[in-house]
């Protein structure tokens, strides 16, 4: 397992004020009730000797590089979400970056698309991936198969470090959308080899 812990990174998604705060411009619903359990998760990647990325959304003040269906926030005399440099941009309180992490802009759901990623991990010797953050159905799902389709030999998401617009969401997105298997695991047992070795029982069903 020493090895593994070598050839793991922490993945934390969007977990910034704009998408988890009760008056965040594009407030995730269920994300501030996981604020606890993701600060326990980077706690205990440390500990375990992970890479820890911190991906986040930092955006033109223009809405010049975001989705299509987000631009209207972005109108004139508007400051639109998760605005570089903005307080709707910084990552929640609790959430720390520290010397050594690793702090990934993307401006799509994937962390994968049209970011470098995959060459920062590859460079680092990181085939493992352990996924936290906001929200289940976008950005973990996206960046999930992407991760799977690039051959990560595992990518685990915390259910319980992850979140939705609301649990049936939540949980849909691991019964009833997948159409991938990557393994899913819980804070807890993050902290053993456990998240690492699940049962086929833990895995995302092969359904639509």
């Amino acid at each position: 397992m020493a090895d593994n812990r070598n050839r793991t990174a922490l993945l934390v998604i969007d977990m910034q004020k704009d998408f988890i705060h009760d008056d965040g411009l594009v407030r995730v619903n269920g994300g501030r009730a996981i604020v606890p359990n993701v600060i326990k998760a980077v706690q205990v990647a440390r500990q375990r000797g992970f890479l820890i990325v911190w991906v986040v959304r930092e955006h033109d003040p223009q809405g010049r590089d975001v989705e299509l269906f987000r631009r209207h926030f972005y109108a004139a005399g508007k400051v639109g979400p998760t605005v570089k440099g903005s307080v709707g941009a910084e990552l929640v309180d609790g959430l720390v970056i520290k010397e050594g992490d690793y702090k990934l802009v993307k401006t799509r759901f994937s962390a994968f698309f049209a970011t470098h990623l995959h060459f920062l991990l590859q460079g680092a010797g990181i085939n493992n991936l352990v996924i936290t953050g906001v929200q289940t159905p976008n950005c973990i799902r996206q960046t999930v198969f992407d991760a799977v389709a690039l051959d990560y030999q595992s990518v685990t998401v915390i259910v319980d470090a992850t979140a939705a617009a609301t649990p049936d969401i939540h949980v849909e997105t691991f019964v009833t959308r997948s159409v991938l298997v990557p393994f899913y695991s819980t804070v807890s047992a993050l902290d053993s080899d456990s998240a690492f070795t699940a049962s086929a029982s833990f895995r995302w069903l092969l359904q639509f």
